[in-house]
């Protein structure tokens, strides 16, 4: 061996279960981090890495004690990314190299080896010597081979050809299976004599193991007659399991599955199901694919949470507490829960309580569904139906499918550990069905409390008892939610934030929650009320609050970068935002500086809120066109119909040419044409600034009115009362025209919109004119009145 003079440094790769050879060419996956990192480094540099075997396999990090002290300096040859995205490398062993020091800190394996240098006195053999161990080699190598008959024939001939006993060595050992051990005794030895009889003596090894094997085989075969076959083959595993000193037996393990089988307290029909399965396991081979699958069933079943049931702690006092810390407002949503958690209290065992929380995005029906589930003390568990379109994903795969699995409710209790948990069905409405199933019917049973008593999952194929499971779901638009299913749950409306609720929430969550995350604190960033208010209404235009809480996140990391660079405190108000967020992106709704004619304002709802939706007409002469624009829905082309048609109803009232649909042209526009709008309450709006259009009667500019309307001139009801109400507040309207049938919703309305809006409800168009026109009943002008036509002249 060398002295000192020959240490090199380069990247190291510990092997787990493989050892290489000097001019062995070997590809192999590389998994650990470390390995990769030294792999490229290596690539990077002068292509060279040391391999060496790892004593242990199982040492997720190894250190110099972890490792043999003699390797290969090997050569990268190649680096590729296989479509697993493992990493395969081809290496091409140059020397062998002994380990000097070995450096395991980030980012890869570092060594420093010397060259192991073969002595003089070893590398002397004889011809004669070379020729006697080659033949022995070859020799024993045939009665390998006649033994394992899995060598490729032109392989086999090429190594029997082999007349340099270096090279022939090389052939075997790279072609033969041999302990990790065996190997790197090989690969340590020096003397290429003794390398040669070490290999012989290993081989010698191997074949008496293999012989051994032949002749238990024989002795089973010679015992067993012809027609007993399964019990030819439970003999064979039993003698071999009993030579090889392993303790596994099929039988032991068949009965240690039927004593967990019995132990659980499943209904008779269940347990001869399971136990019969498992008797299965005594008919398989231990190896075959048939045991693995009835192995992989018997655990999936078994790992269930049978019997398990959490506590429920009800306390309708701290429910409320954790209600109202975790979410600001909301207060129908936890009046409903708390009547929830009054009638647990009192009838623990009631079941069929399914409640489907829908809203727009971002107003917190996820989050809702948390609340609960610690509230009652009970496990929490999540189940995304987005987009999901196979069935299987409900029910499960059959298990004699490769690859089957249970569905995800089973998985869901198997993660929670208890038969009771809390599960939030998420997206509910997002469901498809396609050729594999239509996933919205499998729902149909596991959200009916007649049926979910035995939930029939396919992998299991035993019945699963659901009922006492709370089930909960969220959705964005229950139109989409096929009648079936929607009624089987109910529905609890969650509308969108108004201005005052998400600067509460800003205040009490978001602005604490993102300086934490941002690692700063208020002493350091203080947020002013000011600024909250004018991101809510500047930058931000949703239901609910996650673009708010991503502009409060963009807020914080500007103040983070300005407190780095030595700012001592950063104070964001509405008169500074500008410079950290740019322009304003929404402009507030403004009213018109006086009364206009042919203009109306309306309210409508948006999934973002309400706002105010000013309606223009304009009449021209010509044939009695009628034109409608402004991305106006099916529904309110029709509607506007019906306000042409009243409005010529109304004609002599307010002094309108009787003859204006046959010689005049009518547009209705509705501004933001690239905003698609829809529904019928803005009816009483078309009519209003129609009649103020032709008869130029000015509509008051500080009244914005909604309500559907009929041919007759009744106003009906609309919805959104709430997000309309808000708008026509923040726009400053002094009156709100509603439908009379609307008034008792008024109560529901946040304090500070019902003292700052005037409401008045109508029942019929004129009560909504009357306050509407400028002029009031003053507008009304006397019914024309033409005289009659005279006589024709008399004939001559």
């Amino acid at each position: 061996m060398s002295g000192t003079d020959n240490r090199q440094s380069m990247p190291a790769l510990p092997m787990r279960g493989l050892v290489i050879f000097p001019h062995m060419i070997l590809h192999f996956d590389v998994g650990r981090d470390k390995s990769v990192d030294a792999l490229k480094a290596a690539a990077n540099g002068e292509r060279k890495i040391f391999l060496v075997a790892q004593k242990d396999a199982s040492v997720a990090e190894p250190t110099i004690d972890d490792v043999y002290k003699i390797g290969v300096v090997t050569e990268v040859r190649q680096i590729l990314k296989t479509p697993e995205n493992a990493t395969r490398v081809l290496v091409e062993g140059l020397y062998k190299a002994k380990l000097i020091s070995l450096d395991a800190t980030e980012p890869y394996f570092k060594c420093t080896v010397s060259r192991v240098e073969q002595p003089a006195r070893f590398s002397a053999l004889s011809a004669d010597e070379e020729t006697a161990l080659a033949r022995m080699l070859v020799d024993i190598f045939k009665k390998y081979c006649s033994l394992a008959p899995k060598m490729p024939g032109e392989l086999y001939q090429s190594i029997l050809t082999e007349s340099n006993l270096d090279r022939l060595f090389d052939s075997i050992v790279f072609n033969i299976y041999l302990k990790p051990e065996d190997k790197q005794k090989l690969l340590e030895i020096s003397s290429t004599k003794k390398r040669v009889e070490r290999l012989l003596a290993v081989l010698e090894k191997e074949i008496g193991i293999m012989e051994l094997e032949i002749d238990i085989h024989e002795q089973v075969r010679d015992a067993l007659e012809k027609n007993q076959r399964e019990y030819y083959l439970r003999e064979q595993i039993r003698i071999l399991s009993r030579q090889l000193g392993d303790r596994d037996d099929p039988q032991e393990e068949f009965l240690g599955y039927a004593a967990e089988i019995e132990s659980i307290g499943f209904d008779k029909d269940t347990e001869a199901k399971l136990i019969g399965e498992a008797e299965k396991l005594v008919k398989f081979s231990p190896f075959s694919q048939e045991a693995g699958v009835v192995r992989s069933y018997l655990d999936t079943v078994l790992e269930l949470p049978w019997n398990v049931f959490t506590k429920e702690r009800i306390d309708m006092g701290k429910a409320q507490k954790q209600l109202d810390k975790d979410h600001y407002g909301l207060k129908e949503v936890k009046e409903r829960i708390l009547e929830l958690f009054a009638v647990r209290a009192l009838k623990p065992d009631v079941k069929g309580q399914i409640i489907c929380l829908a809203g727009p995005p971002g107003v917190g029906k996820t989050s809702v569904g948390q609340s609960i589930a610690k509230s009652l003390g009970r496990k929490y568990a999540r189940i995304s139906l987005g987009g999901v379109r196979d069935e299987a994903e409900i029910r499960g795969h059959r298990k004699t499918y490769i690859g089957a699995m249970p569905g995800r409710i089973v998985n869901a209790l198997k993660q929670v550990g208890s038969m009771n948990p809390v599960i939030l069905f998420d997206e509910i409405d997002k469901m498809s069905g396609d050729y594999r199933g239509d996933p919205s019917s499998a729902m149909l049973e596991v959200l009916d409390s007649e049926q979910n008593v035995a939930f029939a999952d396919h992998y299991l194929e035993i019945p699963l008892d659901l009922s006492r499971v709370m089930f909960i779901t969220t959705a964005n638009n229950t139109d989409d939610i096929p009648p079936p299913l929607l009624d089987r749950m109910e529905v609890i409306e969650l509308s969108s934030y108004n201005r005052v609720e998400k600067f509460f929430i800003a205040k009490k969550h978001l602005v604490p929650k993102q300086l934490k995350k941002h690692g700063l604190s208020a002493s350091k960033v203080k947020i002013a009320d000011s600024a909250v208010y004018s991101l809510i209404d500047f930058y931000t235009k949703e239901a609910g609050v996650r673009k708010l809480e991503r502009k409060i996140a963009a807020l914080c990391r500007k103040s983070a970068r300005e407190i780095v660079a030595g700012a001592g405190k950063v104070t964001l108000n509405a008169q500074n935002i500008g410079k950290y967020l740019g322009v304003k992106k929404h402009l507030p709704e403004h009213l018109s500086a006086g009364d206009e004619v042919g203009v109306a304002n309306g309210l409508a709802w948006t999934s973002v809120g309400g706002v105010i939706m000013p309606l223009e007409a304009a009449v021209m002469d010509g044939k009695g066109k009628i034109e409608i624009t402004g991305s106006l829905g099916d529904v309110m082309k029709e509607s506007s119909k019906i306000a042409v048609s009243l409005v010529r109803t109304l004609a002599d009232r307010y002094g309108i040419d009787p003859e204006f649909h046959k010689n005049k042209d009518i547009h209705i526009h509705a501004p933001e044409g690239a905003t698609p709008k829809n529904g019928p309450s803005a009816g009483v709006t078309m009519v209003t600034a129609l009649i103020s259009a032709l008869s130029g009667i000015a509509v008051r500019r500080d009244v914005a009115m909604t309500g559907e309307i009929t041919l007759h001139g009744k106003v009906l009801a609309i919805g959104g009362l709430k997000e309309k109400a808000m708008a026509a507040y923040k726009a400053g309207i002094k009156t709100v025209l509603i439908p009379k049938e609307n008034e008792p919703y008024i109560s529901e309305l946040d304090e500070t919109v019902r003292n700052g809006l005037r409401f008045i409800g109508a029942d019929s168009i004129e009560a909504v004119l009357e306050t509407a026109l400028a002029g009031g009943a003053a507008s009304r002008k006397p019914p024309s009145r033409k005289p009659p036509p005279l006589p024709p002249p008399p004939s001559p």
